[in-house]
C-alpha cells in the first residue's frame, strides 16, 4: 500500500482558494468523508473497483466471479463543490488503499469532529490524489490509477421485471441473521400468493426459511405477477449484507431470466440519500440440495 505524504500546514479545505484546481478533470470536495467511505465500504468486497464520473456524481463498481457486480452511486449533490470537465471520465483503483486513506484519520472521529476531503484526478495516467483535514491536521494522498477493464452488463432492464419488493432493510437483516450461512445457495420465492416472499437455505444441520407476507408492516410495497423461484450462490450474496447493514431500505427485484436486482437506499449522515445495487445471476444447477 503506498504510504500518505504528510504535506505542509496550510490554510483548510473549507478556505483553500484552489488556485491548481483547473489541471484536473474531476475535483469534489466533501465536509464530512464518512458520507463517502460509508457508501464504499458497502461495495468493499475485492480489491480493485472501477470509477465513472459524471455530472451525476460517482459511480463505483466491483465484479466477482463474473456472476455479480455492485454498484456504489454517490451523487453530485452529497459534495459541496463537484466539477468535471469531460461527459464522463473513467478509472479503475485499488479499493482497499482508497478506504484506508479515507479512514486515514481513523473511521470514527473525534466527538465534535469531522474529516473534510478534496478528490482530484488530471485524466489518463493520473493519480487521484486525495487531501484530508481534521482539527487543522492535513494529510495527502496520491493512489495509481490502473487502466479501467470492460465492465460486465447484466442487461437488467426494467421492463423485463417480473417481481418486485420494496420493504424496510431491518427485517431483512434479522432473516438473513437466522438463515444457516453454511448453505451453498440461497433460494428466493416470490410469488403473488402465498408464502408471498420466502428465503430458504440448505446447510448442515437443514433446511431454514423466513417468509414475509405481502401485507406485513416491512413490506412497503408488493408487485409479484407470477411464482418465481430462484437460486443464487450464497457466498455472491454476503458481501451485499454489508450494504445491508448500512441501509434503511431495499428493493428486490428478479428479471424473466432470474437476475437478481438488490436496490439499497443510504441515507448519509447530512440527510443526503445514495443508492447501493448488486445484480446477481441465477445458480444454474437447479436440482434439489442434498440435506
Amino acid at each position: 500500500m503506498p504510504v500518505p505524504d504528510l504535506g505542509e500546514p496550510r490554510m483548510s479545505l473549507s478556505t483553500q482558494q484552489g488556485d491548481d484546481d483547473g489541471q484536473y478533470l474531476v475535483m469534489a470536495k466533501i465536509d464530512n468523508v464518512r458520507n463517502v467511505s460509508n457508501i464504499l465500504k458497502a461495495i468493499h468486497f475485492k480489491d480493485t473497483a472501477t470509477v465513472f464520473a459524471s455530472s451525476m456524481g460517482f459511480k463505483v463498481t466491483v465484479e466477482d466471479a463474473k456472476c455479480v457486480q455492485a454498484n456504489a452511486f454517490i451523487q453530485a449533490g452529497i459534495f459541496h463543490e463537484f466539477v468535471i470537465k469531460e461527459e464522463q471520465v473513467t478509472f479503475k483503483i485499488n479499493l482497499t488503499v482508497l478506504m484506508d486513506c479515507l479512514t486515514i484519520f481513523g473511521a470514527n472521529p473525534s466527538a465534535g469532529s469531522t474529516t473534510s476531503l478534496k478528490m482530484c484526478y488530471a485524466g489518463y495516467g493520473s493519480p487521484l490524489t486525495l487531501l484530508l483535514e481534521e482539527e487543522g491536521v492535513l494529510t495527502d494522498c496520491s493512489i495509481k490509477t490502473l487502466e479501467p477493464d470492460e465492465v460486465l452488463d447484466f442487461n437488467f432492464c426494467s421492463t423485463n421485471v417480473i417481481n418486485k419488493i420494496i420493504m424496510k432493510s431491518e427485517c431483512l437483516k434479522e432473516a438473513f441473521s437466522e438463515l444457516d450461512m453454511t448453505s451453498d445457495v440461497l433460494e428466493i420465492i416470490m410469488s403473488p400468493d402465498h408464502p408471498y416472499f420466502r428465503l430458504s437455505t440448505f446447510g448442515y444441520a437443514g433446511s431454514a426459511y423466513s417468509d414475509f407476507s405481502k401485507d406485513s408492516d416491512m413490506v412497503e410495497s408488493f408487485q409479484c405477477d407470477q411464482l418465481q423461484t430462484n437460486r443464487y450462490k450464497l457466498s455472491l450474496l454476503k458481501p451485499s449484507v454489508k450494504a445491508l447493514g448500512l441501509s434503511s431500505r431495499i428493493s428486490i427485484r428478479t428479471d424473466n431470466r432470474g437476475f437478481l436486482s438488490l436496490q439499497y437506499m443510504i441515507k448519509a449522515e447530512d440527510g443526503q440519500v445514495c443508492f447501493v445495487e448488486y445484480y446477481c445471476a441465477p445458480d444454474e444447477e437447479m436440482d434439489d440440495p442434498e440435506y
